[in-house]
């Protein structure tokens, strides 16, 4: 196990330093005209978390994501790489403060679309930068013949969240993201249909391409049945796009899928491998 993973961090850094420093260039794309604090977090998440940064205007970011099966099945199901499931979309920057996003998810066949909006900057006079962002999931997996009485509103989760993050110095970014769920159809013996959380997470930058991400979601009221997700990447910086690593004891990459129904346990080797992968237009 301990090797899988080695190998796995071992390609990503030799992939890295092979290319161009992408984040350094999309960087120099945006001219900074103030004295506003910039480039807190290098990519758009810091493992499934939404980060403070916002796409400037008119930009487009082309998002494809992929989570496998748990590590823990081994070799039988190739480390879980028999067991993918997948998230396509896109992220466009209305302005440089709002930015509107879909995608569509393999697991429960869920369309997501989100709005993110920046609050407030992170400057001289001020300490934070403060990001508003909120979800809608449509759940189409739910067929009419299994629930006939199903209406379309029973398909939908409503998710908000307020990203407060400070960047402390030029290596290391902290982030605090308290959440609020609402789920319109959920199974009550092991989920509640309003789920408060708190999350927390950040960046460590360990060279000029390489930087070491974390996150841990507590979850208020959480039912036994699942966890609290906790996250570890590392963000890669390559030649034309942003590369994410990450393992996770949670396999959804929807907010409240993440946050709400996480269940592998880190002790047991029951986590996946997965990445997030950003072209930029």
């Amino acid at each position: 196990m301990k090797k899988f993973i080695l190998a796995v961090c071992l390609l990503g850094i030799v992939t890295a330093n092979a290319q161009d420093n992408l984040l350094a260039e999309l960087d120099s794309t945006q001219t900074v005209t103030d004295n506003h604090v910039t480039a807190v977090f290098k990519g758009l998440q810091i493992v499934t978390l939404q980060t403070t940064k916002m796409p400037a205007k008119s930009e487009f970011y082309f998002v494809v994501s992929h989570r496998f099966g748990s590590v823990k099945d081994g070799i039988s199901e190739f480390f879980g790489l028999d067991m993918a499931t997948t998230k396509i979309g896109g992220v466009y920057g209305v302005t440089n403060w709002l930015s509107v996003s879909a995608s569509r998810h393999t697991m429960l066949k869920v369309y997501e679309t989100g709005i993110k909006y920046r609050l407030a900057r992170q400057d001289d006079s001020f300490p934070l930068e403060i990001v508003g962002y909120n979800t809608i999931d449509i759940n189409t997996f739910l067929e009419e013949e299994d629930y006939p009485k199903i209406e379309f509103k029973d398909r939908l989760t409503y998710i908000s969240q307020l990203l407060v993050s400070r960047k402390l110095s030029d290596r290391v970014s902290v982030e605090l993201v308290p959440s609020f769920i609402h789920k319109n159809l959920y199974n009550p013996t092991i989920e509640n249909d309003n789920q408060f959380s708190v999350g927390a997470g950040g960046r460590v930058k360990l060279t000029k391409r390489l930087s070491l991400n974390l996150e841990y979601v507590y979850n208020v009221d959480k039912p036994d049945f699942y966890v609290n997700p906790l996250s570890v990447g590392l963000d890669l910086e390559t030649g034309g796009h942003i590369f994410q690593l990450l393992f996770a004891n949670s396999q959804s990459m929807t907010e409240s899928g993440y946050m709400t129904h996480a269940a592998g346990d880190w002790g047991d080797g029951d986590f996946f491998f997965g990445f997030n992968l950003y072209r930029v237009f």
